[in-house]
């Protein structure tokens, strides 16, 4: 089996024992979080993955308990008329994190290797380039202290259909819809091959890509969550006691409620 041992039979859960599951997880990765913080790492984590793979599904789980002081999702627009004159990778530069801190790339610099390939954003001398230089630009960023790790979330053409009829059918999910969204599915077969080749140079021993079956959503959110914490070495961190000061004693009354602007209470809940 490539990639290491034969995988153990996977636990059978019901929504209820996801949940609880998952909740767990979330606890391991605050750990997780307070020790980079800890010990200063700085830790950069890719989503990719074809249109609907569920990327924005799985980082918003993982980052439900974690400090927004320390752990930044970065989702690049396109790149404006400056940004295309810089060196291709320094607008992503900008976003790695300083030691306690820990960045989740919603879509990457491998922007170059599939949606700018496949509709013709970038030449064909800028993507020969970017599969060269590619490695040699995340092995510096390793050889700096970075811990890299690059999933690529896979999706099957039936499920990505009936995702895309999901989002054309319920409103509150249209906005993920983008026309490049429908240019994706039009050229399946063109992006397909864009992946494959980006694998060839840039799945490397210094910087492999995890891949992830994400057909069932719940299942891939623990699958990954759970690779995750396996893939960084942690342990608790000791809190120092907390302990409520004293409140001042000083009279004090509030202004009447009447000469504030209230929010109307509309909804009580029992």
């Amino acid at each position: 089996m490539a990639g290491g041992k034969q995988a153990k039979q996977p636990v059978i859960l019901d929504k209820k024992g996801y949940e609880k599951e998952l909740r767990r997880l979330q606890v391991d990765l605050l750990q997780l979080e307070e020790w980079i913080q800890h010990k200063g790492l700085r830790v950069v984590v890719l989503f990719e993955g074809r249109d609907t793979a569920g990327k924005g599904g799985v980082i918003k789980r993982m980052n439900a308990l974690l400090n927004p002081r320390y752990v930044r999702v970065v989702a690049l627009p396109a790149p404006t008329e400056r940004e295309r004159s810089q060196w291709y990778f320094q607008r992503y530069v900008t976003h790695l994190p300083s030691a306690g801190e820990m960045v989740f790339f919603d879509r990457s610099w491998y922007n170059r290797a599939g949606v700018e390939k496949v509709m013709g954003f970038c030449t064909d001398a800028e993507y020969e380039d970017f599969l060269v230089t590619c490695p040699e630009f995340e092995r510096m960023l390793i050889r700096s202290g970075i811990i890299l790790v690059k999933y690529w979330l896979s999706v099957s053409d039936e499920e990505q259909e009936r995702r895309f009829v999901d989002r054309i059918n319920d409103t509150t999910k249209r906005w993920k819809l983008s026309p490049m969204d429908l240019q994706a599915r039009a050229r399946w077969v063109d992006y397909s091959e864009a992946k494959d080749r980006m694998f060839a140079h840039c799945d490397t021993a210094d910087s492999p890509w995890h891949v992830v079956e994400t057909d069932n959503k719940r299942s891939a959110h623990l699958n990954l969550i759970s690779h995750f914490l396996s893939l960084i070495p942690y342990q608790e961190v000791a809190h120092d006691e907390i302990r409520l000061p004293a409140r001042q004693r000083r009279k004090y009354q509030r202004p009447p409620r009447d000469t504030q602007r209230m929010v109307p209470t509309r909804y009580e809940v029992g």
